[in-house]
């Protein structure tokens, strides 16, 4: 029986410099509405067309939380004859934008581990928008850094991190590895309408990374990974078709059907007590009592998700000492949401004390990493 043991030794980040505060989002989409309110008057007034509706900085702070997001490329979507990231073609000699920030993201956990590329034995790519079909970005990250061994891609959507750290997790305890980079660039900008006044302020672009490693090279404080769980179960109150099938251009309203949609109130209602009872159950197989969780790093979608989930495993609505939010500057970063809060709100952590990364989102999909602080 193998006695290789996974730990996380590390995690890196990377943020675009430029940033969309809701007043700004909100001017944009607004001055959109006029237009179109302007141009179908006459078909507003026959009632063939409906009115668009404003939006304001205050409807979408209640609504999710949010008050910014990060982004790759903000002025093609603050344009309201653009209102979409507009991102040049790189020739394929050249790095992709995903890879790219990959790279950024994985460089700064590495240096945090003390690592160099020959210490790492395979790159996983999990994210929930991957720019083209092949060759996989985590080969293409991998051969940017100078690593050796092995890389693919994957994707869960949100849970697409949790996943792969359960994947690295996994060959290390198999001795099919010893040190393994989990990357997860999101350019979530790419499939949002942002012209849907009920989801243009949802995501934001990111790109973080997870250093999992076989204990026994791991630094000193490190994090042991005490249990891993991951469920899913299908469902299409998230869904997303753009893709290289069905190249309908996601700038034009005719093509809104190929980016990002959701029945928000579905998956409030479905995905919450599913998350709370898998993370319930998941403490009770690692007889590890309720209070005894330090603090919990979910995934960065919705307050008020958040604060149910937590309150139902916790027993109290959680103090953000128990549950740190990053969704105010970040936004939803699909994937790298729970990432960000694990990186940005964990140096505070003794040895010895519990907590929780927990992703959920479209699919739906659900990962939990019951971590422990090492001295």
């Amino acid at each position: 029986m193998s006695s290789f043991t996974p730990v996380i030794s590390a995690t890196g980040l990377y943020t675009p410099k430029d940033s969309i505060s809701n007043e700004e989002l909100v001017a944009s989409y607004n001055t959109y509405v006029a237009r179109f309110n302007a141009e179908h008057a006459a078909d507003i007034e026959a009632g063939v067309v409906d009115a668009l509706q404003p939006s304001s900085a205050e409807f979408i702070e209640k609504a999710s939380g949010i008050k910014a997001r990060h982004v790759v490329s903000k002025a093609p979507i603050l344009d309201p004859e653009i209102m979409c990231p507009r991102l040049p073609e790189r020739a394929n000699d050249e790095l992709s934008i995903l890879a790219e920030i990959g790279v950024a993201a994985a460089r700064d956990a590495l240096a945090k581990a003390g690592r160099e590329a020959k210490d790492v034995d395979a790159v996983l790519c999990a994210c929930s928008n991957l720019q083209r079909p092949y060759p996989a970005i985590a080969i293409e990250i991998q051969d940017a850094l100078g690593i050796q061994g092995f890389g693919f891609d994957m994707n869960v959507a949100c849970s697409s991190a949790t996943f792969g750290i359960q994947t690295a997790a996994d060959f290390i305890r198999a001795g099919n590895a010893r040190s393994v980079l989990v990357v997860n660039p999101e350019i979530c900008s790419g499939h949002v309408n942002w012209r849907d006044r009920d989801s243009h302020f949802i995501f934001g672009d990111v790109a973080t990374a997870v250093l999992v490693e076989e204990k026994s090279m791991a630094p000193a404080g490190h994090w042991d990974i005490l249990g891993t769980k991951l469920k899913t179960v299908f469902s299409n109150n998230i869904r997303n078709n753009f893709g290289f099938l069905n190249r309908t251009a996601p700038e034009t309203r005719d093509g809104a059907d190929k980016l990002f949609v959701q029945e928000g109130r579905k998956v409030f209602k479905e995905v919450v007590p599913m998350v709370a009872e898998m993370i319930g159950e998941q403490l009770e197989r690692l007889s590890i009592p309720a209070e005894k969780l330090r603090r919990m790093w979910l995934h960065q979608a919705n307050t008020g998700m958040n604060r149910l989930i937590a309150t139902k495993v916790l027993g109290h609505e959680p103090t953000p000492d128990e549950s740190p939010t990053v969704l105010d500057v970040y936004g939803n970063t699909s994937s790298a949401g729970s990432i960000i809060a694990f990186h940005q709100n964990s140096a505070d952590i003794a040895a010895g004390e519990i907590g929780l990364i927990c992703s959920f989102g479209a699919g739906y999909s659900a990962g939990t990493v019951f971590v422990r602080k090492a001295a």
